[in-house]
């Protein structure tokens, strides 16, 4: 069975730095399960490794598509899978490292994603219906429909959204039903990394400051200049949704900054929800740590005596 390893954890909670002196030391190439970093243009906002740091470690599914692109966790299932099969056959361990719960989960338990193809005049009625009614009503018709699905993907997911509320349409069963695991596809050893709470909120104020003092606002002003609006998907995307209804004039500078630093605390308190509902990850309070080689050092630790116990 292919050995593969996971870093997983909130966002801001250290996991770039660390993941890189693990890679090294495991002699593993790094594949982001983060559902932005996909995007290319979208370097500021969603925190990608800077070069130099994918020099040292080879990074598979970054800048993988244009933002005009309705990218999948089919599609990331897809192409991670074929990474780690390339990985594995160079003799490195695949270590999947990011804080996107339902990416992460389709790949450790190979989802078999039901078959339903879009049918245009459903998903238009879906569309039309997010229009008139907002995507908070339809979110609470997802909630009393399938209420596994809605607590997975939160309640600012428009695109799963009305992709749950189109299958349930098409086949008349929630689409937390529609998916199969199978817990044994690979040999998972699995580190989930967190921090105090008020020391990971402090750490998620301090990146969007400078986020903003490296430039979030003029990448945002790029992609709008090249036609991308609210309608993408990509700009869905915290602290870009943020900016471009500032840059629109539909909130003001302190409201912006402030919803993105709201947002994106409520986001690391999903993601925690989300992991620490599997019970192979072994969790670490990074706060323990004071220098990232030992931090790096416990992980791959717990991460050959996972695989020696398999």
């Amino acid at each position: 069975m292919q050995k593969l390893a996971a870093l997983v954890g909130p966002t801001a909670v250290g996991k770039t730095e660390v993941s890189v002196l693990v890679a090294e030391k495991l002699g593993a190439e790094i594949i982001s399960c983060d559902s932005m970093q996909v995007y290319r243009g979208m370097d500021i906002g969603t925190a990608k490794a800077d070069f130099a740091t994918r020099q040292r470690v080879t990074h598979h599914l970054v800048d993988v598509v244009e933002p005009e692109v309705n990218f999948t966790v089919a599609d990331y299932q897809k192409l991670a899978q074929g990474a780690i099969n390339e990985i594995a056959k160079r003799g490195k361990l695949p270590l999947l490292v990011g804080g996107t719960g339902l990416y992460y989960q389709a790949v450790v338990d190979k989802y078999d994603f039901f078959p339903v193809e879009a049918r245009q005049e459903v998903r238009q009625r879906w569309e039309r219906a997010l229009q008139e009614q907002g995507l908070t009503r339809l979110y609470e018709l997802l909630q009393a429909i399938d209420p596994e699905y809605a607590a997975k993907i939160g309640s600012n997911d428009r695109k799963r959204t009305i992709r749950a509320l189109e299958v349930y349409d098409l086949t008349g069963q929630p689409f937390s039903r529609v998916q199969q695991r199978n817990r044994e596809a690979y040999q998972l050893a699995a580190v989930g990394l967190c921090r105090d709470r008020d020391q990971l909120y402090a750490r998620i104020e301090a990146r969007i400051d400078q986020m903003i003092a490296e430039g979030l606002v003029d990448e945002v002003v790029k992609l709008r200049v090249r036609g991308y609006s609210l309608d993408s998907n990509a700009m869905q995307a915290l602290g870009y949704k943020q900016v471009y209804c500032y840059l629109e004039g539909m909130i003001n500078w302190e409201d912006c900054l402030r919803d993105i630093k709201q947002e994106t605390r409520n986001f690391a308190k999903r993601q925690l929800t989300w992991f620490k509902r599997d019970k192979r990850i072994t969790w670490i309070n990074v706060t323990q740590y004071i220098h990232a080689p030992e931090l790096a050092d416990k992980i791959c630790e717990i991460v050959e005596g996972q695989f020696r116990s398999m």
